[in-house]
């Protein structure tokens, strides 16, 4: 007795501990989380920098009913919507510098925001995020989910997941606030010279160390006079115009995107729930139907020779009803073929063009075409050119990492 005792004990106790280790990365957002802002204005030397990433689109679910209506095309165009929509919540906190959207891949961050969208069909936003600083020390990785019936009571004007991403930016706040001052000083230091190895690895990668773990520490600082580190010091004020102004296109597409995005999501949530009216109508008559039928077959069964002639006139009727109510299951059944096809084509309404960037550097245009990571690709590869041409390093060299 006392070890069935024990062995039950143990069994919770993993139980428990195995749910805790599933649902610790798990947040189901409610409606009254409310921003977080800082009380009052923060130091400069308190601030950091956060880059969002653009997110990834993640995939689309096996099952082709809850895929119906979306596409890769939405996803593309949401994963520029979602950052650009968390960084104009977290400029409203108070916590952090400058919040920039950035391509994917883009090294210098003194706090990379990254993510994933697991799931968004209109009623239902599923979001995996991924924070980590310039020290290569992760923050938190943490899945987000709330559904727009959930946070009915937002004002109109809001956005139908608004609680969702005050979440996403609590949590960022929260980890920065356990932060002591000397350590956002090492993150800013060490993701300046990230970036210098990134420009220029000959001259600047044996500033910094990184170990198995991925984490980095830094060595040494390049003296302020040094000529290689200030020549990266205006790449990086350069860097920073070009980010911005990429931010600004950012913008434009968020600004138009805004409008057909929440209206897609309140059409498809609305055409989505008639479907499972349909659908869930056409079942109810066709099991009536079926019920019909069967309840026919037995009062034949049952029924005697003397009986023979009301049984059947019931038979009968029964039969007749209920084929007829199997019908019209199926006939309302085929109308959800109006409400899959409005669906689609309302997924089909999305479409993203990639638009040239012409930028002036020393005199010269240059113009970067694509879409805003290929424009930053080659931003940075036309950096490492200009810095090679100036201080005569093979560009080659310079660009392998660190």
């Amino acid at each position: 007795m006392t070890i069935s005792r024990n062995l039950f004990v143990i069994f919770a106790l993993f139980a428990l501990l195995t749910g805790c280790a599933t649902t610790a990365g798990e947040r189901t957002v409610k409606q009254q989380e409310v921003l977080q802002k800082a009380k009052q204005e923060l130091p400069e030397e308190q601030l950091l920098d956060v880059w969002i990433e653009q997110f990834k689109p993640g995939e689309l679910a096996q099952d082709k009913n809850k895929n119906r209506g979306l596409s890769m095309e939405i996803r593309e165009a949401e994963a520029r919507y979602v950052p650009v929509h968390l960084r104009s919540v977290m400029e409203k906190t108070g916590y952090w510098g400058a919040v920039r959207v950035v391509p994917r891949d883009t090294e210098g961050a003194e706090v990379l925001v990254s993510g994933t969208i697991k799931e968004s069909d209109g009623e239902k936003l599923v979001i995996e995020i991924t924070a980590i600083d310039a020290t290569g020390r992760k923050w938190f990785n943490r899945e987000y989910s709330g559904t727009a019936e959930s946070y009915q009571k937002l004002s109109p004007n809001t956005d139908s997941f608004e609680p969702l991403y005050h979440a996403i930016a609590n949590d960022l706040a929260q980890y920065r606030n356990k932060l002591a001052n000397n350590e956002r000083t090492t993150i800013r230091q060490i993701a300046e010279m990230r970036f210098a190895a990134d420009m220029v690895a000959d001259a600047f990668a044996g500033h910094l160390i990184k170990d198995e773990k991925g984490r980095y520490s830094l060595l040494r600082l390049p003296a302020e006079d040094d000529p290689a580190y200030r020549r990266v010091q205006l790449v990086r004020e350069r860097d920073y115009l070009l980010i911005d102004t990429l931010n600004g296109h950012y913008d434009n597409f968020y600004r138009e995107m805004v409008f057909p995005y929440m209206e897609w999501r309140r059409a498809r949530s609305i055409e989505a729930a008639a479907l499972r009216e349909v659908k869930k109508k056409a079942n109810t008559q066709k099991a009536l139907g079926v019920a019909a039928i069967l309840g026919a077959i037995a009062i034949e069964a049952l029924g005697g020779s003397n009986n023979n002639v009301p049984t059947g006139t019931m038979r009968d009727v029964m039969v007749i009803g209920g084929l007829y109510s199997i019908k019209q299951g199926i006939d309302t059944n085929a109308q959800s073929t109006i409400h899959q096809a409005a669906i689609e084509e309302l997924g089909e309404s999305f479409s993203i063009e990639a638009k040239p960037l012409v930028i002036e550097v020393d005199g010269e245009e240059h113009e970067l075409t694509g879409s805003a990571e290929a424009q930053y690709q080659q931003w940075r590869e036309l950096m490492r050119k200009i810095y090679a041409s100036e201080t005569g390093l093979d560009p080659v060299s310079s660009n392998t990492g660190n």
